[in-house]
């Protein structure tokens, strides 16, 4: 239970670092907070969140199947992902010091269904995010995986999602955090970046 409490707690902070990294998610979040209202944004936030539930139930079955039934294939799995964040985090750093842009689109006006339903598919149907949950996943979760992190592990991720969305939602969407927090984005990079290469590097020699 022990071993259980603090990987979930471990994946939750790898995973909140991974989400505070600009990216598509928080793009569209932003746009959305700042070109529509703050309520749209709140819709996409919980978009993002529900997504999550989705992706890392996938990432979980993926695991536990090529765990049980094809050991070599998990070890191709495994490297590929460790070399994709080491990727992902070389891209951070290379990028770090270049300036957000966040700016009216055609996403004004939307309401909050339409804002929930695009954060949504657009989570789901983007298979790096399922590459960074299933290798985040498999650098930090015990070997053997108990029926528990089934339930836990998607109810983590959607919080951690969710929340920093609400949060990216709500500052966005008005001047003053927003400047604060893209005055700032180099240091979130490279924080970011750290944590990913550090996982990256785990997962290929673990």
């Amino acid at each position: 239970m022990e071993a259980n409490l603090i990987a979930v707690a471990t994946i939750g902070g790898a995973l909140a670092l991974g989400a505070m990294s600009p990216g598509p998610s928080f793009i569209l979040v932003a746009r959305t907070a700042v070109a529509s209202s703050r309520r749209a944004g709140m819709g996409a936030a919980l978009g993002m969140g529900v997504g999550s539930i989705v992706i890392s139930l996938v990432a979980l079955m993926g695991l536990h199947t090529l765990l049980a039934a094809v050991p070599w294939l998990w070890l191709i799995l495994k490297t590929g992902g460790g070399i994709y964040l080491l990727w992902m985090a070389f891209k951070m750093f290379r990028h770090a010091r270049e300036p957000l842009q966040v700016e009216s689109d055609a996403s004004a006006g939307k309401s909050f269904r339409r804002a929930f339903l695009t954060a949504f598919g657009t989570q789901i149907s983007n298979p790096k995010t399922a590459v960074v949950f299933a290798g985040i996943f498999a650098a930090l979760l015990p070997s053997h995986i108990t029926p528990v992190m089934y339930v836990a592990l998607p109810i983590v991720s959607m919080l951690v999602d969710g929340l920093w969305y609400a949060f990216v939602a709500y500052a966005l969407s008005s001047s003053g955090p927003r400047n604060t927090y893209l005055r700032f984005k180099t240091t979130f990079d490279r924080i970011g970046g750290s944590v990913m290469a550090m996982l990256g590097i785990k997962l290929i020699v673990k």
